[in-house]
């Protein structure tokens, strides 16, 4: 089975499956936006909704018929059972419902996300957008890796990250004050900064909309793992805080401060 796996990640295959996934989960999701769903407390004090248990059972059903052999670590999940162990050398990183806190309020910008890591890499990944029906994802042209986006049902499109202009732009997470966002845009070489949630962030600065994305909250590999690998097959990176690139399987599945970054 591993060797299909290899397969399918080489020939575009895999890419492809974990697209139709993740976007039947978005499908699961979209009922429960914008009609007063019921939302629990976990045990970290975060929000769970419904949505986000009923879209990672169907992601992780898929994946187990297709690929049953590959390790899973998905948020809800972890939430209940707790953490692995250990990672193995290939494990998938799901996070069904990326952005509740939003999903909740009824914002747009809550993501599906389904990541394959293979020696602490993310090597292919998808994040699908439920309440805009956009997916991007990786893909082969070529023999080589790239970064694709498409409205559901329409055609794939080529996305590249684009050289950094005199005045970029960062995006950056609600959580933090006017004040401190100013503050680290500026750090990272852009003059101007958007609030956003969810994983899109890293999307958008494959598209070449946006320049950079640094974090410094903590944030689990399960949130980072398939915007990442986007960016980068787009031709972006994700660098820790000691300059080398963000990988993953680190105890905890827990990540430190990053910055994501266009060209």
């Amino acid at each position: 089975m591993t060797d299909r796996l290899s397969r399918d990640l080489a020939s575009g295959v895999l890419h492809e499956a974990i697209t139709e996934i993740a976007e039947a989960a978005a499908r699961v999701i979209l009922p429960y936006w914008r009609v007063g769903t019921a939302v629990e407390t976990k045990s970290d004090d975060s929000p769970v909704t419904q949505a986000d248990q009923k879209a990672e059972a169907l992601i992780l059903e898929c994946l187990g018929k297709v690929y049953p052999e590959i390790q899973t670590v998905a948020e809800e999940a972890v939430a209940e059972n707790g953490m692995p162990s250990h990672a193995a050398d290939r494990f998938w990183l799901i996070d069904p419902l990326d952005g509740t806190k939003g999903f909740i309020t009824g914002k747009e910008s809550f993501t599906v996300n389904i990541a394959l890591i293979q020696d602490g890499v993310a090597v292919a990944g998808v994040v699908t957008a439920p309440a805009t029906s956009v997916s991007w994802r990786t893909g082969i042209s070529a023999g080589e890796r790239v970064a694709l986006r498409r409205r559901f049902g329409e055609a794939w499109q080529l996305i590249r990250v684009r050289d950094r202009p005199a005045d970029g732009i960062a995006l950056l997470s609600h959580s933090m004050s006017d004040e401190e966002a100013t503050r680290l845009a500026a750090r990272h070489g852009c003059t101007r900064w958007q609030g956003m949630d969810s994983s899109m962030k890293f999307c958008l600065l494959a598209e070449g909309r946006f320049d950079a994305y640094p974090r410094t909250g903590p944030t689990h590999e399960w949130d980072t793992a398939a915007g990442q690998a986007v960016l980068e097959a787009a031709g972006g990176r994700v660098l820790a805080s000691d300059g080398a690139p963000l990988l993953y399987g680190k105890p905890g599945f827990k990540n430190g401060p990053f910055v994501a970054m266009g060209g």
